[in-house]
Parts: C-alpha cells; structure tokens; sequence
C-alpha cells in the first residue's frame, strides 16, 4: 500500500460526471506478413507477461474511511485483462479519421474506480494491415514523463534482454482498521513537514520580491484569461483529431528562428487558435491563457505519479504578424518559466498535500458545473518528449505513438504534442460543443506551422513522414 500524493489525488478529485481525468496514449502498430494472426488474445498475452514490470496496473485505488485522509493504492491487485484490454473494429475505410473518431467515443466515459484506473483498446480494420493500440489511463496514476516511461517497458525499447513471466504475487486488501491507522500516521509526518514547506514557499516569496521584473504579481499570474469559444461547461462527450508532422521540420524551423522547439510549439498553437478566434468569436483582440505542464522529476525509471507544474503562459492570439507573434510566445515561454523557477516548481505539489478530499470534491463539482469565462486558464497545451527509437509490441513495429491529456473544468481544448523518433505527432482533444469538427484545430496547426516556416523564409512544402498516416 501506498499514500496519493497530495498532487495525484487533486487529479482525482477534479474528476466530475464531465470532466473526466484519464490521459490517452495512442501506439499505431505495422503487422509483418508472419504478424497478421496477431490479435486481442495475443496482445493480452503479451501484455500478461509483463505485468510484473508495469508496476501501476495492478494499482488499484482504496478510499479511506470517512475520507480522512487521501486515498492510497493497493499496489499488488488481481488485473482481469478481458476486462482491461477491450477489442473495437473500425469502419472502412480505416484511415486516421475513422480512428479518431474511435478514440474521441473511448475517450467518452470515465475509468471504473473499483477496478485498476486503465483500460486498453485493442483496435484493427486500420488500412495497411495496422491496428492501434489505446491506452487509457488516469492522470492521478502517471503524467507525461511516468506514462512514456510506461510505455517504454510495456515495448520492447528497454536495453538489455528482456524477460517475460506467467506469473505475479498479489497482496491482501487491506482492513479499515490498516487504512484509518496509516492515515493517522501519515497525518503526523504531513504536519511534520509544514514548517520545511512554509520555508521553501518563503523563499519563493523572496526571490519574487528580489526580481527585476517590474511588476512581480504579474510575474506569477500575467492576467485573467478572456472569455472565448473554448471556455464554457463542458459536455461529456469528447473529440478527437490528430496531425503529424516531420521532426526534421520542427527542428529546422526552431533552429532558423533561434528558438526552442516548445517555444515553436506554443507558437504554432498561438496562431491556430487566432484563426479558430476568429472564426468562431469573431475577434482575438486578447491575448489566451494557456496552462502548460513542466516537468520537475525527468528520472527514467519512475513510472507512476505526477511530478509536474502547470506553468501559466500567455499566447499572442492577438498579434496579426507572424514574424511578431513567434517572438512574443517566445517571449512569453521564458517569462513563465522564469516566474516557475522563481516561485518554485513544487510549491503547488507540496501544498496540495493539505487538500482535504471532501471539500476539494464539492469544489470541482462546482466548477465543472459553471457555465461562462474560465477565471484560471483558457486551455492546457503539453510538449513531451518521447522515444528516440521505434518501439515493438509483440514483435511487431510500433510506427507512430500519440498522447492528449485530459479537459479541465471550463475548458473545452487540449492540445498535447508528442515526438516519436522522426515525428512530432499532434493530439486535439475538445468536448462536444468547442468546434462542430476537431480536424479544425488539426488543420489551423498546421497551416500555422506552414505560414511560420514561409515567414521565416524556409520551404513551404512540408516532408511526408512516410511512416504515419494519411493526413484525414
């Protein structure tokens, strides 16, 4: 048994009937001549064997009696994977749009909590004799960094030989008595751990105050975002779309503009979601703000948990001028990053640990419920870094891996990018009342990458990454 993290557990609290708090991680798989037999039963076997080094699906989650204290995993759990790893087929004819719309309706429904917090679609009818592999997990069990490397040893990307088994331990559930004893305890090493909290906030504090910056308040929380398209209660149906773009590219264009490729990134989402402003709300006269999550723990080995910040950056939505409003999100990237080094990148983490479980419930509950503006943030955009090699399930090549983050209460668009190899694949996650299609979103992406890379003076004609799929 294990504690959540003050942290993990606000990821579980926010969970409303239309917010919901899982991640996706999307592996499309090439099946070999000799591979085609491969299917569900196979993957559940491959999958079987492995169990034993994907420590977080055999969590399962435990509430504490009374909700007196955050709720903990049962680390060792029996794992029905007919339950777990789920068949689906695709209509003809099996290209990327077909599989997006897969995935928005798996994306849908909320993880059963009596159960372990992840689900797996196995799915074929994808053209080129490919099928795709879903993985839906909840973001109180593992975030970007943790899920990719999950998914390194749920594929064959691990150096060295890599061992199988039939076979695992399971451990007793624990009594009410175990629980309320160990909350007790762990209540005690929390109030032992306040005053080192309140003197790395106090630092924090100070290093605000010693900046030359000249407005500090705004240094931590540049303005409140503007009311638009994207913010408004949320339905729970979700959509899906994905893009993918050649690494070489990105790289290309980050080096000529002497910027970072998640500077690139915030940018090109900065100018999508101008065009997107004003088609749907007619003006973009302000500039948007976007939660973006920065990692604090990179250690390759950890796989479940949540070692992150979201960092408050304002895109230029509102500057007409390519040239002008990449530099402005660059800007904006080294400004927000400044003021999460400044403040500390764990001082939300360390104090979310104090959070009680039932008022922080009703909170969300209530947020997830209002209509209108969003008084903390416009959307969440992600750039993760993922494998450097192609991956194998089963044997069989892993060609593209995607991965969207969840909707947060008020915003109805997640934006997440994830590099595999030789691409930089782009995941659209909104509800069902954001935009009429999310292929829009897609589309607006790339065109802006398209109008960046001709404002910088490099070719227009993108490289076919001839490993993905067809554009939809």
């Amino acid at each position: 048994m294990k504690r959540l993290s003050g942290w993990d557990a606000v990821l579980l609290y926010s969970e409303t009937p239309n917010v919901h708090m899982h991640t996706l991680k999307v592996a499309v798989i090439e099946l070999d001549p000799d591979r085609r037999g491969f299917d569900v039963e196979a993957f559940r076997r491959v999958i079987h064997s492995r169990l034993y080094k994907l420590d977080p699906f055999r969590y399962q989650l435990v509430d504490i009696p009374g909700k007196f204290h955050h709720p903990m995993w049962r680390e060792n759990c029996e794992v029905d994977l007919a339950y777990h790893i789920r068949p689906w087929s695709l209509p003809a004819p099996g290209g990327r749009r077909e599989l997006d719309e897969a995935i928005g309706q798996i994306a849908s429904t909320p993880l059963d909590r009596s159960r372990p917090l992840w689900e797996m679609y196995f799915i074929d009818g994808l053209a080129n004799n490919r099928i795709a592999v879903v993985g839906k997990i909840h973001h109180a069990l593992a975030d970007g960094i943790a899920s990719a490397n999950l998914m390194a040893r749920g594929m064959d990307l691990l150096t060295g030989p890599q061992f199988e088994r039939d076979s695992y331990e399971t451990d007793p559930a624990p009594t009410s008595g175990q629980l309320v004893r160990s909350a007790f305890r762990d209540h005690f090493r929390q109030i032992g751990r306040i005053p080192a909290t309140i003197r790395y906030t106090a630092a924090g504090v100070g290093r605000v105050r010693r900046s030359t910056r000249k407005l500090s308040a705004e240094l931590t929380r540049p303005f409140t975002p503007p009311p638009s398209f994207i913010n408004h209660m949320l339905t729970p149906e979700r959509r899906f779309a994905t893009a993918t773009l050649a690494l070489a590219d990105i790289k290309a264009t980050s080096k000529c503009l002497g910027a970072t490729i998640n500077d690139l990134v915030l940018a090109i989402s900065a100018g999508a979601l101008r065009t997107l402003l004003l088609r749907y709300d007619g003006t973009a006269g302000h500039p948007l703000l976007a939660s973006v999550p920065m990692s604090f723990d990179f250690s390759p080995d950890r796989i479940s948990g949540n070692r992150f910040s979201g960092v408050l950056v304002a895109l230029p939505v509102d500057v007409e001028d390519v040239p002008e409003r990449v530099e402005k999100a660059r800007e904006a990237a080294t400004l927000a990053k400044e003021a999460h080094h400044l403040v500390g990148p764990e001082l939300v983490s360390r104090w979310s640990a104090y959070l009680p479980q039932a008022p922080a419930e009703s909170l969300f509950r209530w947020l997830s419920s209002r209509d209108g503006q969003n008084k903390v943030l416009n959307l969440n955009i992600s750039n993760v870094p993922g494998p450097r090699e192609r991956g194998r399930v089963g044997g069989a090549l892993v060609t593209e891996i995607y991965s969207v983050g969840p909707l947060t209460a008020g915003s109805g668009l997640n934006i997440t990018v994830w590099s595999y190899v030789d691409q930089l694949n782009i995941s659209v996650l909104t509800d069902g009342a954001t935009v009429e299609d999310p292929h829009e979103v897609t589309t607006a992406l790339v065109n802006e990458f398209i109008d960046i890379r001709r404002a910088a003076g490099l070719p227009e004609q993108l490289t076919t990454v001839d490993t993905a799929m067809a554009p939809a």
